[in-house]
């Protein structure tokens, strides 16, 4: 058989298969796909002709991604003692996103649900929320974690994504190198450098839920050793619905832009400097509390937040594998709500150096100083005591990576020492262990501790939660209330877990996980009072924070790439968990978030590339019940597509659809203690070009 007959004879099985596919009913489509490319995996692996490699990294080029997230030093994903996962430039173009929340549905273990038009609740391990307190968020090394409320705000970060290089998300604790609020994960978001976005861009588009939206980027050079890129963005998003269908009002528009500069005087110095600006404003209806029947009224708002940052990085590499880095950054945000307005400051400064000793021993270490500085306008409804609160930060870290056994057996030790202004001294042990049987094959194991700080929140708010009637006719008030004496939440996590790539098209990495939490937040009730100073009088009933919670949680990460041909990769994720938690005897809380997190999570993904410059993916979530959260939320499946031409390198039209199984949804239910209504995502197409010049 010619290669010609060959290739039409290929293609030809290809398409009598996908036709087929897609006839049945796509709750058989991941089933019988992954089923089905196993034989034909081996019948293509046997044929002499290979199509060209339209796919731009291989598995093990793949696996061999540099990262620096795990131990703050370059090395491959494939030899990292930890669940890391990366989210690469092209998986966030081939799977048609216009966020990074969105984007990071595609890791394993992760936990993303869309609360509002531009609300997420993102976690990692369980103890997901509208804030989630347990995972770290960083922008190119700087974070994002607020320390208002312990959690992100994640329509400010709303960056370029042409612009991300990489992103990279830890699965566990990460606090020995990142400190605190590293609990259950990292993520860190990982631009690209100057030197790769020389020349133009613009992306244009927009669709029933993605309303509209432009993104220009310019970069350039000055001389041989100075380049440099400017980019602005806006977006403007559709309201989600509510239960009953209606208009939820929360619609949003933000503008963007930034620079950055990358100055390389020699082969060993690099300087970074770079920059954001932005503004937006967006809508909500909040349920409040009232005194009055039926206790409870629906208040709708325009709110708006701008912002800024810039930071500055210099690293210096010696010919002796040292490494010297000084990194400065100052970040401006405010946020005007109708709850409360907030203007924070935040000044941050971290050194480290890297230098080895001897052939064993590959040393690490740093030293940081945080400050910040927050102005608040309170509400009726909620108050921060005081209003003006400046906050310090000081840390070092130290870790070792031992090569007892070399190219075979690695130890790395470290610890995170901390002293912040709400619970003083902190220190965070970890020990990591990678064996390395041969090129295809990495066992490793790891225990380490982290801390959750106090937010300033669970310290400093009383903010009316609820009204019901009372005995007597008087109407009760709740509020929730601050504790001086809050104080870190704790956690020993032990981890196991497996890389293999047993031929080359196709790579496994399993992980599990066992973490013990102790001094976990509760609710507290405190001795109830009336109140006359408002009408009608009431019976005020606070609920204190306080640390009378313990629990565990255990559960395994699973995921595998497939590549049965060239033009053609399967991507196939599943996370199970088990969260038990135990109240204290001296607590009265009841309520427990052991179901506010998907037991079960599979995510499935398929990225064909097609002839006649064609592209064509598809990606789909099983996402289990959440039935702790109040309305609960069943069990989903979101099925997205995107239909791709790229007739040269430097135009692109995409034809994007999301969640097409379902005229809507609802991912999250009404937060606990938060006048946040529920709402449903909706059925969302939208279309996008892209121009490179």
């Amino acid at each position: 058989m010619t290669e010609d007959k060959r290739m039409l004879w290929e293609r030809a099985r290809l398409w009598t298969f996908l036709r087929s596919v897609l006839m049945a009913k796509v709750a058989r489509i991941l089933v019988l796909t992954w089923v089905l490319i196993a034989g034909w995996a081996h019948t293509s692996a046997q044929a002499q002709y290979q199509p060209p490699d339209l796919t731009e990294l291989t598995l093990e080029q793949l696996m061999s991604i540099e990262i620096t997230s795990v131990s703050k030093q370059e090395e491959h994903l494939w030899d990292s003692a930890a669940a890391v996962s990366v989210i690469t430039g092209e998986d966030i173009r081939r799977a048609g996103v216009k966020s990074i929340p969105e984007a990071l549905r595609l890791v394993p273990g992760i936990e993303v649900a869309q609360v509002g038009a531009n609300r997420w609740a993102i976690s990692s391990r369980g103890f997901n929320a509208l804030f989630a307190n347990t995972l770290l968020v960083l922008m190119d090394g700087r974070s994002v974690y607020t320390p208002l409320f312990a959690g992100v705000f994640w329509d400010v970060q709303d960056t370029l994504l042409e612009d991300v290089d990489r992103i990279e998300v830890i699965r566990g604790p990460g606090g020995t190198l990142w400190g605190a609020n590293a609990v259950n994960g990292v993520i860190n978001i990982i631009t690209k450098q100057a030197r790769a976005t020389q020349g133009g861009y613009l992306e244009v588009g927009g669709g029933s839920e993605e309303r509209g939206f432009v993104g220009t980027r310019y970069g350039g050079r000055v001389g041989d050793d100075l380049f440099y890129r400017g980019y602005f963005k806006y977006a403007n998003h559709d309201s989600l619905v509510t239960a009953t269908g209606r208009d939820a009002s929360d619609d949003w528009r933000a503008y963007r832009g930034g620079f950055r500069l990358d100055w390389e005087p020699s082969i060993r110095d690099t300087m970074t400097v770079q920059g954001d600006l932005y503004k937006g404003e967006f809508g909500q209806t909040l349920t409040v509390p009232s005194l009055l029947p039926p206790f409870s009224v629906a208040s709708d708002s325009r709110d708006d937040f701008a912002g800024g940052n810039i930071l500055t990085r210099f690293r210096h590499k010696t010919a002796d594998r040292r490494e010297t880095t000084l990194q400065f950054y100052y970040d401006r945000t405010y946020r005007n709500e109708i709850l409360f307005r907030e203007t924070r400051d935040t000044v941050d400064i971290d050194f480290q150096h890297r230098f080895p000793i001897g052939m064993r021993h590959d040393l690490i270490w740093g030293l940081g100083t945080r400050v910040t500085i927050d102005d608040i306008r309170n509400s009726s409804l909620l108050t921060f005591m005081p209003t003006h609160r400046t906050d310090h930060l000081v840390s070092g870290f130290m870790q070792d990576q031992i090569a007892l056994i070399q190219n075979r057996l690695t130890l790395t030790l470290g610890s995170k020492f901390e002293h912040n202004s709400y619970s003083g001294f902190e220190a965070q042990p970890s020990a990591r262990l990678l064996y390395s049987p041969n090129d295809w094959n990495r066992v490793w194991a790891a225990i380490s501790r982290a801390v959750r700080t106090p937010a300033r929140f669970e310290r400093d708010v009383r903010v009316n939660t609820a009204a019901f009637p009372g005995p007597g006719g008087l109407p009760v008030l709740v509020q929730t209330v601050g504790n001086s004496d809050f104080t870190s939440e704790d956690l020993l996590a032990f981890e196991l877990g497996y890389r293999v790539q047993p031929v080359e098209w196709l790579t496994v990495d399993l992980a599990g996980f066992y973490t013990i939490y102790d001094n976990l937040r509760t609710a507290e009730p405190g001795v109830p009072a009336l109140a006359t100073s408002a009408s009608p009088p009431h019976v005020v009933q606070p609920v204190l924070f306080d640390n009378r919670m313990s629990g565990n949680t255990y559960g395994i990460e699973i995921a595998s790439t497939w590549q049965p041909l060239s033009f053609w990769r399967l991507h196939l994720n599943y996370s199970y968990i088990e969260i038990k938690l135990h109240p204290d005897v001296t607590s009265a809380q009841q309520t427990q978030d052991e179901k506010r997190s998907p037991r079960h999570q599979v995510q499935a993904r398929s990225l064909l590339d097609l002839p006649w410059h064609l592209q064509f993916d598809a990606a789909a979530f099983f996402v289990d019940q959440l039935s702790k959260l109040e309305p609960a939320v069943p069990s989903y499946v979101r099925l997205d597509l995107r239909l791709g031409w790229h007739p040269t390198k430097a135009f692109d039209l995409s034809l994007v659809g999301q969640n097409l199984l379902d005229n809507r949804h609802p991912e999250w239910g009404g937060a606990l203690g938060v006048p946040v209504k529920a709402q449903e995502v909706q059925r969302s197409v939208y279309m996008q070009a892209t121009w490179r010049f």
